[in-house]
């Protein structure tokens, strides 16, 4: 490693944050490697144990590493990102990524509609509609909790659906190819939530983590809704990005 340098008006404990998030981002640190130890730290550089401390609480809190209680520090695990500007699948969004996205099905049925969904879908109380409800993983690690709900007043060949292994399909595919469905656009409300114990433990979580919660309305022509999704996603390893046009905007 560099030496910290003395002569700089910089402050010794961001020097060691930028030389260790510098080594993380062009993977000379890989995720799951394990940094020296704070006394180890101390040592190399001859700084105190407040700097160590200070330059690795900045590199926690950008998330690039995970301190664990008696196991040490560790480069944390790379975050699945999903670009919200594309109207895009669970599916195509990870293969797009080049990783490997399986599903487990934990129902895949038709219910009778909650006050929500009948009133999304503009249909009455008693019409049935799909309910699939699905573990999302990524590299087979769980990522998601997913509950949708599709619109059956639209085109009845989506009753298919609950026949369908949905393991091994994607929803998005089947709508495009299947049925000749055009998406036009989704609104998505995006929100912290803590999860219940039996998601935690299907997510794998800890009971202090939080998650992201997202609520999906997905339209077709003349803006009817076909499809309502409730995600809840991993918070420590899922990250959103948007892009943001200035408009017309002031400041």
């Amino acid at each position: 490693m560099e030496k910290l340098d003395r002569s700089l008006p910089v402050p010794l404990y961001y020097q060691l944050y930028k030389e260790l998030k510098k080594k993380i981002l062009n993977s000379e640190l890989k995720p799951g490697d394990a940094l020296s130890s704070e006394f180890e730290f101390c040592k190399e550089y001859k700084i105190s144990r407040l700097t160590v401390r200070k330059a690795l609480e900045e590199l926690s809190r950008e998330g690039l590493i995970t301190r664990s209680r008696g196991r040490g520090t560790f480069v944390s695990q790379s975050k699945q990102e999903e670009n919200l500007t594309e109207l895009k699948g669970f599916t195509d969004e990870v293969e797009k990524q080049g990783q490997h996205t399986s599903s487990i099905v934990l129902e895949n049925r038709l219910v009778e509609p909650p006050p929500e969904v009948v009133q999304c879908f503009s249909i009455s109380d008693d019409t049935p509609v799909i309910f699939l409800k699905r573990l999302r993983f990524v590299d087979n690690s769980p990522m998601a909790i997913e509950s949708a709900y599709f619109n059956t007043t639209l085109n009845p060949r989506l009753l298919k659906l609950v026949q369908m292994d949905m393991e091994h399909h994607s929803v998005y595919n089947f709508f495009k190819k299947d049925l000749g469905i055009v998406l036009e656009y989704a609104d998505e409300i995006i929100e912290i939530h803590k999860p219940v114990e039996g998601d935690r433990e299907m997510l794998k979580i800890k009971s202090d983590d939080c998650a992201v919660l997202r609520r999906r309305y997905t339209y077709i022509a003349e803006d009817k809704c076909i499809e309502y999704v409730i995600s809840l996603y991993r918070g420590d390893k899922y990250k959103f990005k948007v892009r943001l046009g200035a408009g017309g905007a002031t400041q």
